[in-house]
């Protein structure tokens, strides 16, 4: 089947103008010309218009939005992160609702009010500006929703796992662990492990970050004192970066 600009317009809620401009700056190619040269376009363009529609509601400009297409052209896997993202949107208004319902409830039969209750649904993800300055908004917005999937149990055993990692950075920085030694690099392989296992981080999915994600990371551990709070201190972030460092020097 193939659908002329104004069907897709229309279909799309869209404009024919907005598709001709997506052409233009080599978002959205029709799939060929009908004789008299009006505009046609089919399945696969229609799925490629529906990434950038879903990419433009996540506030990314055009060119993020090409920069998105071409880092990832699977369009099942991407449009199945776009799923998971809003059904933790939509997880989240219904924990928000439910909030508001109960204090309604309470405040109409005058009945004490839960604090844990009022605000469930209403947290924020701190840092949301700067991993989206440094990674993008689509990287934001995977690791975003993959986080709130992971419900209050899922968190909690995800924070118990990053805890139990700053330890061990912090007991091997404070015995002196070569960073290029057996133990310093086993901790190392756990921390990319850690790393790979979130969406939206450069190299999800292949079992790896990538290499130049991993380096930079490492040297922001340093840099950031929020992060160095994390492994003990400045001594203890450098020694996490110069692990690091070595390890994907070696194996990324």
């Amino acid at each position: 089947m193939s659908w002329s600009i104004q069907e897709i317009a229309r279909i799309a809620g869209t404009t024919s103008r907005t598709l001709r401009h997506y052409e233009q700056v080599g978002l959205l190619e029709p799939a060929g010309r009908a004789p008299g040269g009006a505009r046609r376009y089919d399945q696969d363009a229609l799925v490629r218009l529906q990434r950038i529609l879903l990419l433009r509601d996540l506030g990314m400009g055009l060119s993020e939005i090409g920069d998105a297409l071409r880092s990832e052209p699977d369009a099942s896997r991407a449009l199945a992160a776009h799923r998971d993202q809003l059904r933790a949107e939509r997880d989240l208004v219904e924990r928000r609702l439910a909030s508001l319902d109960r204090t309604i409830d309470a405040i109409e039969k005058g009945d004490s009010i839960m604090a844990e209750d009022m605000f469930d649904g209403f947290d924020h993800t701190q840092h949301k500006e700067e991993v989206e300055s440094r990674w993008g908004k689509e990287a934001y917005a995977r690791s975003d929703a993959w986080w709130r999937g992971l419900g209050p149990q899922g968190q909690q055993e995800w924070k118990a796992r990053q805890e139990a990692l700053a330890r061990e950075w912090a007991d091997g920085a404070s015995a002196g662990l070569d960073p290029a030694g057996d133990e310093a690099q086993a901790i190392a392989a756990k921390h990319a492990d850690w790393l790979a296992g979130i969406p939206g981080t450069p190299g999800h999915g292949t079992g790896a970050p990538a290499k130049d994600y991993l380096a930079g990371l490492a040297e922001m551990y340093v840099a950031d004192e929020r992060f160095a709070a994390n492994y003990g201190g400045a001594e203890g972030a450098v020694f996490v970066r110069d692990a690091l460092t070595v390890y994907a020097d070696r194996n990324l």
